[in-house]
């Protein structure tokens, strides 16, 4: 039974520890950019401007989504803009109202193509032997593999553009909403079946290939954490020496 379980306990580990991460690069960034600017507005330019990419992905495959789905969309906006309750809106897209299924599929659609993007470029950069070490637990081989990816060309480039999607690809309160009626419904649904008889079905044709597909994107996501942090604790020291 465990085993059927492990992927989405990975998953949600793998998640949580990106969103605290994301939070916290997206602070230390904003307080640095404040620092050297002493200038509100230019922090926030700056800061929407070093995200722009990942903004963009994000709201664009909001937009594609929604369009793909046939659910009617509205403005389209970069434009950084900060919130009444002290956060930073980079952008947005109207969305009209629509069903729970649609509307999780178009809230999810920034984390699809954000994982999908980041899946290419680690392809791109030959991260897959560097993932069988990881998976077998061979941890001196897998730092070492790991010493040896700035020597990749073009590494500055892919490790930018990793950390920006990465850190602006989970869906925000609003792309929630329909999540948790969905997830609810499914329970529902699972626990029909269970009650059915339908156990050892369940387990072998849903659980065990959505547990593999979920151990599969939490490598994807422990690959994003581990680039934040090796953006984040940089940063962190930077502006502590800055502010002696």
């Amino acid at each position: 039974m465990a085993a059927e379980f492990d992927g989405l306990i990975w998953f949600a580990l793998a998640l949580l520890g990106l969103t605290f991460l994301q939070r916290l690069l997206h602070s230390e960034v904003q307080l640095l950019l404040m620092y050297l600017t002493r200038n509100f507005q230019w922090t926030i330019r700056l800061f929407a401007l070093l995200f722009l990419p990942g903004v963009l992905l994000h709201e664009l495959s909001h937009y594609l989504m929604a369009r793909l789905l046939g659910v009617r969309t509205g403005r389209f906006s970069l434009i950084p803009r900060p919130l009444s309750d002290g956060r930073l809106r980079l952008g947005y897209v109207e969305v009209g109202a629509t069903d729970m299924i649609r509307s999780t599929l178009i809230g999810m659609a920034p984390l699809i193509a954000g994982l999908g993007l980041i899946f290419v470029i680690a392809q791109g950069m030959h991260l897959a032997p560097l993932w069988a070490v990881l998976r077998d637990g061979n941890w001196p081989l897998f730092w070492f593999g790991l010493s040896l990816l700035p020597r990749i060309p073009n590494f500055p480039f892919w490790f930018y553009l990793t950390l920006v999607i990465s850190s602006t690809m989970l869906p925000s309160e609003s792309d929630r909403h329909g999540w948790l009626p969905l997830a609810l419904l499914l329970s529902f649904l699972a626990g029909l079946i269970l009650l059915g008889g339908g156990g050892p079905w369940l387990m072998q044709n849903i659980l065990a290939p959505l547990s593999q597909f979920l151990r599969d994107v939490s490598l994807l996501l422990f690959f994003s954490i581990l680039v934040h942090l090796l953006a984040y604790l940089p940063l962190a020291l930077l502006r502590r020496l800055l502010l002696r």
